[in-house]
C-alpha cells in the first residue's frame, strides 16, 4: 500500500504593513480555510459541511472537513489531508517589500484538487494574513504571491510552478511517496537521530499533556496518524506492525534534550473560540537501534504528528 504526498512552498511580498504572532500556523490556516470558503463554497446557508447535500462533490468539504466512510473507525470527521507550513523565525512585523515564505502539504488523492489550492492561495491577496493592525483601519495586511514551488523536503529538489506575471501555473511533477521515504530512511543512520521541533509538538497521553520528550506516546501517535491518513486518501492503509514499533520505540533514549515547552493559543473567528496549540520547541537526540522507526519517522516529518496538525503544529526535521 502506498501514500503520495504533495509539498508546495510559497513566496509572497508584504505590500502593506503586517504582523504575524510567534506560532502563525494557526493564521496561515484560517486564511487558507477561509479563502477555500469564500470562493469555492456553493451553499453557504448549510449550517456546517455534514449538513450540506452537495458535501460529496465538493472541494471545501474535502480539504477543510472530510467525513470518513462507514469501514472507516474514529469520529465522524476524518483527518484533513493537508498541513500547513507557517512562517519561522518567531514574531516578525513585515514592511512593505518583505518577503513572506510559507507552505502547504497535500496528501495522497487530495492532490487532485491542486487547481483550487492555488486559487484560493491568491485569494489570500485579497483577505490579506496575520494580525489586523490599526493603521490599516483594523484590516489585516496584505500580500501578493511572487511565486509558487513543488519541492521534495527529502531531497529539496524544487519546481517552480509561478512566478509574478505568468497567465498560468504549471502542475506540479514532485511527489514523495512510500519509495523515496524508503530509500531516505535507509540513509539515515540506525543507532542516533535528532529531532528538531520547528513547530509545538502537542502529545496527550492518558488525557495529560506530554511536556518531556517521550518516545514511546511520539511513536503511537504517528503510526495511528500515518494509518488513518493512508487509509484515507492513500491507495489503502500502510501497514506497521505497531506493537513491535511501540517495543522498540520504549527501548529509544532522548539522549540530549534542549526541547522547551511553549504556551500558545489561537483563535477561531468562525467558530469564535480559542483552542491551545503549544507544545515542545528545539532540539532531541535520540539513541538506540533506531532502524526499525527510521521510516515511521520520516513519514511524520512529511505528515507531522501530535495534534493541531492541520494547523502546522508537529512539524519536524530529522537532523543528521
Amino acid at each position: 500500500m502506498t501514500l503520495t504526498t504533495h509539498h508546495l512552498e510559497l513566496t509572497a511580498r508584504a505590500t502593506t504593513p503586517l504582523e504575524l504572532d510567534e506560532q502563525s500556523g494557526s493564521a496561515v490556516r484560517g486564511a487558507f480555510s477561509n479563502a477555500l470558503w469564500d470562493r469555492f463554497c456553493v451553499n453557504k446557508a448549510a449550517p456546517r459541511c455534514a449538513d450540506c447535500n452537495l458535501i460529496n462533490l465538493c472541494p471545501v468539504a474535502t480539504l477543510v472537513a472530510p467525513l470518513r466512510n462507514s469501514d472507516e473507525t474514529g469520529g465522524e470527521q476524518r483527518p484533513r489531508p493537508y498541513v500547513v507550513h507557517p512562517p519561522l523565525g518567531g514574531p516578525h512585523r513585515y514592511a512593505p517589500g518583505d518577503c513572506i515564505h510559507f507552505g502547504i502539504s497535500v496528501f495522497g488523492s487530495a492532490g487532485q484538487l491542486f487547481p483550487y489550492l492555488v486559487m484560493a492561495v491568491q485569494h489570500l491577496e485579497q483577505d490579506g494574513l496575520g494580525r489586523k493592525l490599526a493603521e490599516l483601519n483594523g484590516r489585516r495586511g496584505r500580500l501578493h504571491i511572487i511565486e509558487i514551488a513543488a519541492i521534495n523536503p527529502l531531497t529539496n529538489v524544487r519546481q517552480v510552478l509561478y512566478s509574478d506575471g505568468q497567465t498560468q501555473v504549471q502542475t506540479p511533477d514532485i511527489t514523495v511517496g512510500s519509495a523515496e521515504v524508503a530509500v531516505y530512511a535507509e540513509q539515515l543512520p540506525h543507532d542516533r537521530l535528532t529531532l528538531q521541533l520547528l513547530t509545538p509538538l502537542r502529545l496527550v497521553e492518558q488525557k495529560k499533556l506530554v511536556k518531556q520528550i517521550v518516545m514511546r506516546p511520539f511513536i503511537q501517535r504517528l503510526i495511528k496518524r500515518l494509518e488513518e491518513i493512508s487509509l484515507a486518501y492513500g491507495e489503502g492503509q500502510i501497514a506497521i506492525d505497531r506493537d513491535t514499533m511501540l517495543a522498540v520505540a520504549e527501548q529509544v533514549h532522548v539522549i540530549e534534550d534542549s526541547t522547551r515547552w511553549a504556551d500558545v493559543v489561537s483563535y477561531s473567528s468562525r467558530q469564535r473560540r480559542r483552542t491551545p496549540i503549544g507544545g515542545l520547541l528545539g532540539h532531541a537526540t535520540l539513541a538506540g537501534e533506531l532502524a526499525p522507526l527510521r521510516e515511521l519517522l520520516v513519514w511524520g516529518s512529511l505528515i507531522h504528528v501530535g495534534k493541531n496538525a492541520v494547523k502546522g503544529d508537529g512539524w519536524y526535521r530529522i537532523v543528521v
